[in-house]
């Protein structure tokens, strides 16, 4: 497995872990983030989705799907541009910028693997 597709695969292990966490115990993922509880429907089926992102991320690791690779350097680092969004606009607590963090690292490990192969 390439340096690029190790990083996409650990970052598919994390996806599918957020996924199940908001399927399962969606509460404690919540309160993690800082957002309140809820017993609603719609964060269950978010992880469901969730879960099966990161089953496509680990399936693309395991296939060298080196497009999706770089693709994915496009999109990872905006979560935290929209979370400080959400935090400016009051409608996040600071915390959540911590997550996109975890995007943005992921991002630029697999941007430096593709770009060292």
């Amino acid at each position: 497995m390439s340096s690029a597709a190790k990083s996409i695969f650990v970052f598919g292990i994390y996806v599918l872990a957020a996924g199940l966490t908001l399927m399962l115990v969606p509460n404690l993922a919540l309160a993690l983030a800082g957002l309140p509880a809820t017993n609603e429907i719609w964060i269950r089926v978010m992880g469901m989705i969730v879960a099966f992102l990161g089953y496509y991320y680990l399936r693309a690791a395991r296939l060298e799907l080196t497009p999706f690779f770089r693709w994915t350097v496009h999109t990872r680092p905006l979560p935290v541009v929209v979370f400080i969004v959400f935090v400016a606009l009051g409608l996040a607590r600071p915390i959540i910028i911590l997550f996109g963090i975890g995007d943005l690292l992921g991002a630029i490990w697999t941007g430096l693997a593709l770009r060292a192969s």
